[in-house]
């Protein structure tokens, strides 16, 4: 059995459901133009809506099937850290090269001249589906739409694709006040490693860390707010993150994953990274902010707190510590093991907070698994 992670099953349906937008649309272009053929009409329009969404899957499979499905893999990563405009200036050349040999190639009146030869005759084949529009119009209409879909991806890249989303659409335009889980994941000794090893050294520790909890977070739904210093902010409204207890997985998820690169950062650093993390939730007042640069923010006690709480894990000798109030607004929590800690006086605050420490139950090899209710198994095949 083979499972498919629920990110790679997120964009596996993005990129089929962009399939399906295409072949609707080649259909349509393709079509209209085969509708032109003055011998029969109707068959022209159905064997160039045939040749249209051909040409249209090609494409669209070759290069949206590359910037949704390559990013998470190595040759992915490496892409991105080249600086953006170099990234983008490659991808176009890699990309247009494509558009000039379908384009320009056209398989799809290939393909439909070869069946409807076997149906039909030849010359009535070779009749029946002309293309009318020059081959540069086509060329120049595709770069235009590719180029605009690639820069739109590596900006939504850069800035966070729900981030993009929200600001393009003016969701928090206005401010709004919405419930939201927040879950602080701390690099634990980081600043000795940072005196032992040098800021650039550290540095790039550091984003090999975040680099591996992505795909947690990206599994888990989660939403990468800010990256404080060593410290990673991860955010989810109520609603997205209540059901499989979607942060506590995901913290555990990030665990399961600087594990297994454990020994990779041994090689490299001499030390493996070690987490401490604290989930808190509630309501925050959630709104664009700034001028030459807009951002979304948070505001609210919620913030706060949870950075009380993860301050708390020292003291508390606890590797992840959860509220009271972000546990009662979880389900699915039958997977993880909890110590009530009880009401805790936390710095800065006068109210004591109900705390417990949160770990995974152990599987059946004894080893410490968070389920993950998102992974979907499949088969393998022969």
């Amino acid at each position: 059995m083979l499972t498919m992670r629920a990110g790679t099953r997120r964009r596996v349906a993005l990129l089929l459901r962009a399939l399906g937008a295409t072949v609707v649309i080649g259909a349509v272009v393709g079509g209209a133009n085969g509708s032109g053929s003055r011998d029969a009409p109707l068959l022209g329009a159905m064997l160039g809506a045939l040749g249209g969404a051909t040409n249209g899957v090609i494409l669209v499979g070759a290069i949206l099937g590359a910037e949704i499905l390559l990013p998470p893999t190595r040759r992915g990563h490496a892409l991105e850290r080249v600086p953006f405009l170099v990234a983008f200036a490659m991808k176009f050349l890699v990309y247009g090269t494509v558009v000039v040999l379908v384009v320009g190639g056209r398989p799809g009146g290939r393909l439909v001249r070869a069946v409807a030869a076997m149906l039909l005759s030849p010359d009535l084949a070779q009749a029946l589906y002309v293309q009318r529009a020059p081959r540069a119009v086509l060329m120049v209409s595709v770069f235009l739409l590719l180029g605009n879909a690639i820069f739109v991806l590596q900006l939504g890249r850069l800035l966070g694709e729900r981030t993009l989303r929200d600001i393009v659409f003016g969701r928090y335009h206005r401010s709004r006040t919405e419930e939201r889980f927040f879950l602080f994941v701390d690099i634990a000794g980081s600043t000795p490693l940072a005196e032992r090893i040098g800021p650039d050294a550290v540095h790039r520790f550091l984003g090999e860390v975040f680099r591996l909890a992505s795909d947690s977070i990206d599994d888990h739904r989660g939403e990468v707010y800010q990256y404080v210093g060593d410290e990673i902010v991860i955010t989810w409204t109520v609603a997205e993150g209540r059901d499989g207890a979607r942060p506590v997985a995901c913290f555990f998820g990030i665990e399961q994953a600087l594990a297994r690169g454990a020994p990779e950062f041994h090689r490299e650093f001499g030390v493996a990274p070690r987490l401490r993390a604290a989930l808190h939730g509630g309501p925050v007042i959630a709104g664009e902010v700034g001028g030459s640069r807009r951002a979304i923010v948070y505001h609210g006690d919620v913030m706060n707190t949870t950075s009380r709480i993860e301050q708390a894990t020292r003291d508390l000798e606890r590797q992840f510590l959860v509220s009271g109030d972000a546990l009662e607004r979880l389900t699915d929590l039958e997977g993880f093991a909890r110590e009530d800690l009880g009401p805790q006086r936390l710095r800065g605050r006068a109210a004591a907070i109900q705390i417990y420490a949160v770990t995974a139950k152990p599987s059946m090899n004894g080893q410490k698994r968070a389920p993950d209710p998102n992974v979907t198994p499949t088969c393998q095949g022969d």
